[in-house]
């Protein structure tokens, strides 16, 4: 008969246990383990996951904050902005480089540990921040927002897999990857309201600001930023003699770097169902990175409005975002009590449920608020597009939030690289779509420009009707599912 478990108080400190040699027989199960990330208290787990959505928002700043000051920018370094924005190419850099650095630095992070890697990626984005507020011509300023780009993105997108670190289920991770996604888009989203400060300031203090709060953000990410990795946490105990011996394959770094990226280019170029999403989630989050272009240009040509104005216009998107976070909150309750009808996977709930919101989301607000957007200009009063792009903010969270979800959910076997493929389509539409805003606008009309978009959303909101509507009998799997499953979901 098996001998009872001991309590944690007749185990001791991790101290005392590693001064103790213990057989594997008496070694304590990692399954039981308090440092086990999905065994830690409620303020352990939001608090690291606080930090995460922190640092998501204020990197967020410094991708679009320095679109608003265009002009200056352009007048300093003597660029030409006639058709093509070429002092969008800042911004351009950053999301390139945060497109294709995760593929490589995530892994990473996986094998060595979130911790160090983390806290490493962020101290040197600060750092980075300094060369581009002392820029003295626009190659060096190009050239430090792509390392930015490279660190800062890497932060970011390290936040939904911190969350699947410590939250085991679909049901308990939908709160945490809501708050993600919120933090992520509401920080590009209001670094043009920040670029503002121009106005008064000067472009520069656009990224002194920046640096002053990431700075001290600093001590924070240090001292609050847990190391969530589970296998990271248990190999350390391990050899200790505190926890038992893991039953795991072991891999080289190499090998897993290759075949996280190999996963994502399989499943961005086989699977429709992840190209379908991910076309429809770059789609809805380029649209913040096209209102950075396009917002100056209306509300300077129609309502004579200067460029830093412009940018602060961004609030109504802004605005919208925060009305779409409560939604969502409703959307994942509706999410959980799926799992009540689910009769393939009992107690999980149902993946493609949590797109119910955002089809009318697409279709209405989307596709209406860019519609309201384009022909509102014919109204006196700024407040008829500025609704519009409220709108516009409340489809985009819904959107992104739902694909992130549904995808993890979906794709439960290869969820990292699932992510890192729609990740990196969204920062690729960040990156370059908006360079085709201006010319866009200028030839076709504000009107006529915005009607465009709208036209395109509406055919995108096909996707999720699509997924919605299968039956269930004949979803098939992934290609790489029935392979062995990625580095980031099992602990």
């Amino acid at each position: 008969m098996d001998q009872e478990k001991p309590s944690q108080r007749e185990l001791g400190t991790s101290s005392q246990l590693a001064s103790t040699q213990l057989t594997t027989n008496e070694a304590i199960d990692w399954a039981q383990h308090p440092s086990n990330p999905f065994n830690w208290l409620l303020w352990q787990k939001w608090t690291t996951m606080g930090i995460a959505c922190w640092v998501t928002f204020i990197v967020g700043l410094n991708a679009t904050s320095i679109t608003t000051a265009s002009a200056p920018i352009s007048s300093k370094f003597h660029l030409s902005n006639s058709a093509l924005d070429v002092s969008f190419f800042p911004s351009t850099a950053w999301n390139a480089a945060a497109a294709v650095a995760p593929l490589v630095t995530l892994p990473l992070m996986d094998t060595y540990g979130v911790r160090a890697g983390y806290v490493t990626y962020f101290i040197l984005f600060c750092i980075f921040l300094i060369p581009q507020a002392l820029a003295e011509n626009f190659a060096t300023l190009v050239v430090c927002r792509v390392f930015a780009g490279i660190f800062g993105g890497t932060v970011q997108n390290a936040a939904d897999g911190i969350a699947a670190n410590m939250f085991p289920s679909h049901s308990e991770r939908a709160l945490p990857l809501t708050v993600y996604v919120l933090s992520l888009l509401l920080g590009v989203t209001m670094g043009p309201v920040l670029g503002a400060v121009e106005e008064p300031l000067g472009w520069r203090w656009i990224i002194w600001i920046q640096l002053i709060i990431c700075g001290a953000s600093i001590p924070l990410v240090v001292v609050f930023m847990r190391e969530s990795r589970g296998s990271v946490i248990r190999s350390r105990l391990h050899k200790a003699g505190i926890v038992a011996d893991q039953d795991e394959i072991k891999e080289s770094p190499a090998r897993i770097l290759t075949e996280t990226i190999f996963r994502s280019g399989v499943l961005l170029t086989t699977e429709p169902t992840i190209i379908s999403m991910t076309t429809w989630s770059s789609f809805t989050f380029g649209l913040i990175f096209i209102s950075t272009q396009s917002v100056p240009l209306v509300f300077t040509d129609i309502y004579g409005w200067s460029d830093a104005s412009g940018g602060i216009v961004q609030v109504s998107i802004g605005i919208g975002q925060l009305l779409g976070f409560a939604a969502c909150l409703v959307q994942n309750k509706v999410y959980t009590r799926s799992a009540a009808s689910n009769k393939e996977a009992v107690g999980a709930p149902l993946p493609e449920s949590i797109l119910y919101l955002s089809i009318p989301s697409t279709a209405i607000a989307l596709a209406g608020g860019l519609f309201m957007y384009g022909w509102g200009i014919f109204q006196s009063h700024w407040i008829v597009p500025a609704i519009g792009l409220g709108l516009t903010g409340f489809a985009i969270i819904t959107v992104v939030h739902a694909v992130t979800i549904y995808v993890t959910d979906e794709y439960a076997a290869c969820a990292a690289s699932a992510i890192a493929a729609v990740a990196f389509g969204e920062n690729l539409f960040a990156a370059f779509l908006p360079l085709a805003a201006k010319p866009m606008y200028l030839r076709l009309g504000f009107q006529w420009a915005s009607t465009l978009l709208a036209f395109v959303a509406l055919l995108l909101t096909l996707a999720p009707i699509m997924i919605v509507f299968r039956r269930r009998g004949v979803r098939h799997k992934p290609i790489m599912v029935s392979r062995q499953p990625d580095v980031r979901p099992g602990l």
